[in-house]
């Protein structure tokens, strides 16, 4: 079967599952979406979603932000992983965003790649979620299913997403991405997954479906 075919009828199987998706993570507007993905980084979106509460308690925008210490953002992020260095990029952000953009979160990928901490993965997430402009994230998870399911050589997450947005239709990418992730979670672990009970893997999965892996 081609990979066109493949995606295709992944497709079907996704919708079928979920067909109404929301964002994993908890937020309230734009900036709140921008913070919750940067903090996502190595880290599950379960325990952003237990920081984010206490964080937006105390600054819920880029006005609010700016005038929190940096140690005071990295205390309470610190369960997130890397406190540090993303306490440093939401502060500076903030500034960024009250200076250059009048407190609103950019509309363009050049605009949000260019903010401190933002890379390819978190801009796409907002420009797909935040303003319904076709987007493809691809992480690392994201990276192992195309992989496992021999839509992409899995090589990295730009030669996977690449993949992915030939593969499957434009108007599908912002949705696909979030049932992907949610597929993953439930159905196709990266340890202890049972082959033949993943109805993906067990019609176009790449491996030998007697084993699990």
């Amino acid at each position: 079967m081609r990979k066109a075919e493949k995606a295709s009828e992944i497709l079907k199987i996704l919708n079928e599952i979920y067909p109404k998706v929301e964002v994993p993570l908890n937020h309230q507007d734009t900036y709140t979406l921008l913070i919750a993905v940067l903090l996502s980084a190595q880290c599950t979106d379960e325990r952003v979603n237990k920081v984010t509460p206490i964080l937006f308690a105390l600054a819920s925008g880029p006005e609010q932000m700016v005038k929190l210490d940096v140690t005071k953002i990295q205390e309470v992020i610190r369960p997130c992983g890397l406190s540090s260095r993303k306490a440093n990029a939401i502060h500076a952000l903030s500034s960024i965003l009250l200076e250059k953009y009048n407190g609103m979160v950019p509309d363009r990928m050049i605009d949000l790649e260019a903010l401190p901490g933002v890379g390819h993965k978190t801009a796409s997430v907002v420009m797909s979620q935040a303003f319904n402009i076709p987007a493809f994230p691809v992480d690392t998870h994201i990276q192992r299913l195309a992989a496992r399911w021999g839509l992409s050589s899995g090589k990295n997450v730009e030669t996977t997403e690449k993949d992915l947005k030939k593969l499957f239709p434009e108007s599908s990418w912002n949705k696909v991405h979030i049932q992907m992730i949610l597929y993953g979670r439930n159905f196709c672990k990266a340890r202890g997954h049972l082959i033949d009970q993943c109805m993906i893997c067990s019609k176009f999965g790449t491996k030998n479906k007697s084993k699990s892996r």
